[in-house]
Parts: structure tokens; C-alpha cells; sequence
């Protein structure tokens, strides 16, 4: 009976949030809005429709809450012309192998936007 009822908690307990850094580096001489998407839900960061700006030549840390193990994808474009991107793009729909990573707990992920 109490093996039955420690696994019923366990299965029960609500995954819990992990809080992580994207370190981001604008590199360019444009300032750029960024957005992170999440491959294994809908969710993104900001969120409600606004965006990370970054001016030219700025360095900003972004904190994060995600899922442990979800995978998120980065997608950056020049401040007032989507049509210069970078990443999967402002509508996450650009193919990329290297701006995704995984959230881990008390990490930070770099991203580097350069010319």
C-alpha cells in the first residue's frame, strides 16, 4: 500500500522549470530582434508578441524558463527588416543546425550574431 501510494506521488509531481541564460552577442553594426522557439511545444520567448533587441555591438544576457531536455531554437533578424535573418528566422521557418541547443538548469548558451 505504500509502495502503491510513493509511486503515485512520483508519477504525479509536476515537472519542474528550469531557469537558464542565452547570452546573446551583436556582433553587427544593425541592431537585431531575437526570439527563441521552442521544437517541442509552442512556446516562446519573450512572448506575447514582443522581442529580445539588441543594439549594435551589444552584449545581453536573457534568462530563461524552460523545460529540462527541451530543445530550443534561436531566430534573429535585422531591427525593422525581417528580410536580413539569421537562425530559423522571426517566423521559425529557416532550416539551421547550429542555433538550436538543449535547456539545462543553471546553464548559459551563447549566441553569436555576426556581418
Amino acid at each position: 500500500m505504500i509502495r502503491a501510494l510513493l509511486a503515485a506521488l512520483l508519477l504525479t509531481t509536476p515537472a519542474f522549470a528550469a531557469d537558464m541564460s542565452v547570452f546573446v552577442r551583436n556582433q553587427r553594426s544593425d541592431g537585431v530582434a531575437l526570439e527563441l522557439f521552442s521544437r517541442d511545444s509552442e512556446k516562446v520567448w519573450p512572448g506575447g508578441d514582443k522581442v529580445f533587441l539588441i543594439r549594435p555591438g551589444a552584449k545581453k544576457s536573457v534568462p530563461i524558463s524552460c523545460e529540462p531536455g527541451e530543445h530550443i531554437c534561436w531566430g534573429a533578424w535585422v531591427n525593422g527588416d525581417d528580410s536580413v535573418t539569421a537562425g530559423v528566422g522571426p517566423d521559425n521557418d529557416r532550416p539551421c543546425d547550429t542555433c538550436c541547443f538543449i535547456c539545462v538548469e543553471h546553464s548559459t548558451e551563447t549566441v553569436d550574431l555576426a556581418e
